[in-house]
């Protein structure tokens, strides 16, 4: 009987262990990091759609300077 109850609180100690490591959560997982990425790329968008909303002449004059490079060479 003392062997079985002895077998029984290791086994109880090993899954208490066992469930302890997967809980452990250290870091960053890889979801986490996607899900920053998109943040940004959607923030990044946002900013350039507002900028060329706000500024539309802006684009053009750049876009007319880098032609204008382009075509001299």
């Amino acid at each position: 009987m003392k062997f079985i109850v002895a077998l029984q609180n290791k086994m109880d100690a090993l899954k208490a262990q066992a469930l302890g490591c997967l809980k452990k959560k250290e870091g960053q997982n890889t979801i986490e990091y996607v899900l920053m990425l998109v943040v940004v790329v959607g923030v990044a968008g946002l900013a350039g759609v507002a900028i060329q909303k706000f500024f539309p002449d802006l684009f053009e004059q750049v876009k007319a300077k880098i032609s204008g490079k382009m075509e001299s060479m």
